[in-house]
């Protein structure tokens, strides 16, 4: 079997670069995030790690959490959400499942439980229709933790929810009254 390369690396760095800090090498965002794919590989190549066109394609087309998506005709790029700077997603408020999943560190119980679980330095919380996706994020932080979220309580009670395009559910806050006990 034939060894796939780790695009691990120019992964991290478009995440930087698409989500957070495009100035890092000069590239220029539109208003919905969007970078030209020309300009990105010239960028890249300038002052991160040689990509080209085919291995751009592979990174986004492997990544498994969909992180980045292309236009239809793939000459433009953008990370689907997670971002630090503002954009405008064009997202569209759609109604939930009836339970969202929210993995974190179990260190962080207590201030989510008085305070309900906030967006921080992002556009949305990060909500998964799925518990072995809430999971894996939430292992990224320490030890594991899954608050369940009432999501059709929430919808009905006025609050908006969003489904990006990576499937990842978005709304502005979880109130503590919308958290189940963990399990």
């Amino acid at each position: 079997m034939e060894n796939q390369p780790n695009h691990k690396p120019i992964s991290k760095f478009l995440s930087l670069v698409l989500r957070h800090k495009p100035e890092k090498i000069g590239l220029e965002l539109d208003l919905q995030g969007w970078a030209d794919v020309d300009s990105l590989i010239e960028k890249l190549n300038a002052n991160g790690p040689a990509v080209s066109r085919e291995i751009l394609e592979e990174v986004v087309a492997t990544n498994p959490k969909k992180r980045f998506v292309f236009n239809q005709n793939h000459t433009r790029i953008r990370a689907n959400q997670g971002h630090s700077i503002q954009i405008d997603h064009g997202f569209q408020p759609v109604e939930p499942p009836e339970i969202l999943y929210h993995g974190t560190a179990h260190r962080f119980l207590d201030s989510i439980l008085a305070t309900g679980i906030q967006k921080r330095n992002r556009h949305h919380v990060h909500l998964s229709a799925d518990l072995d996706t809430a999971t894996n994020v939430g292992q990224r932080h320490g030890k594991v933790i899954i608050l369940s979220v009432p999501a059709v309580k929430m919808y009905q009670a006025g609050y908006t929810f969003y489904l990006s395009e990576d499937g990842v559910w978005l709304t502005e806050v979880v109130p503590p009254e919308h958290i189940i006990q963990p399990f």
